[in-house]
């Protein structure tokens, strides 16, 4: 036997008007959690609306957080999963769209990006990365650290050789996240925002990562089999060139890095 029952509140997106909640009756705790929320009922839709101009993680958040405050007061909340997805990133012409992903994504929060004009809007956007408790920075540096947890226990030496590596990167996204905090401030502080005549974000020139990051390969490959003055030069011989003779090296050598 399957049971129906009627939430108290239910959060749904309306097809014009974005995130709605409808509750099942007038109680006065509704509405002032709903208010409290920075929803606004609209009596021709007969539901509670945020406004249109909400971004996206923003309204997660929210329903989420009134979501919580209706559970702990022992009502019952219903929710679309549709609220969850964000609106695909804009693009120029000819470029296809990046796909949305649910939740609190990095695709979500650049989305936004193309819908904001003040440099304070854009600290608070790049706040959401850096959050202590959601924040994909923190995140992404202890997924990494496990990862180097993972290996080390291993037990074996090149198990704790890359356990050290990973270590290493996560150090490298830390000090990233301190860099973007600073990023961050100077926005926060800034009154600029982007003129009326300003071009659609989606035309401004993005770095070619791609070109990028094979010339940084190239010179990692480079000084990988580049000599040091710590290390002989192993590569092949010019021609006319002598091999020097090889000298006697101690009884019990030792193994360097």
């Amino acid at each position: 036997m399957t049971l129906r029952l009627e939430p108290d509140v239910a959060f749904g997106m309306h097809p014009d008007f974005g995130v709605a909640a409808a509750v099942a009756d007038d109680r006065p705790f509704l509405d002032e959690v709903l208010r409290k929320h920075h929803f606004r009922y609209s009596e021709h839709l007969d539901v509670y609306l945020l406004a249109d101009d909400t971004p996206h993680n923003t309204a997660v958040r929210t329903v989420a957080s009134a979501t919580r405050q209706f559970q702990e007061a022992g009502l019952s909340v219903a929710a679309n999963p549709r609220i969850m997805i964000p609106s695909p990133v804009p693009t120029s012409d000819g470029v296809s769209a990046r796909a949305p992903q649910s939740g609190q994504s990095v695709t979500a929060l650049t989305g936004e990006l193309h819908g904001l004009r003040r440099a304070a809007d854009v600290s608070e956007t790049l706040g959401e990365i850096l959050d202590e408790h959601h924040g994909v920075v923190l995140d992404l540096e202890e997924l990494i650290d496990t990862a180097a947890a993972w290996c080390e226990r291993l037990g074996t030496h090149n198990g704790h050789e890359l356990g050290l590596h990973l270590r290493d990167i996560a150090h490298h996204v830390a000090f990233l996240g301190e860099e973007l905090v600073g990023a961050q401030l100077e926005l926060a502080v800034m009154p600029d925002s982007t003129p009326e005549n300003a071009p659609p974000l989606a035309e401004a020139p993005l770095p070619d990562r791609q070109e990028w990051l094979r010339g940084t390969h190239t010179a990692r490959a480079l000084a990988a089999v580049a000599s040091s003055p710590n290390r002989p030069d192993n590569g092949p011989m010019r021609q006319n060139e002598v091999a020097p003779r090889p000298q006697a090296g101690p009884a019990n050598p030792s193994r360097t890095r």
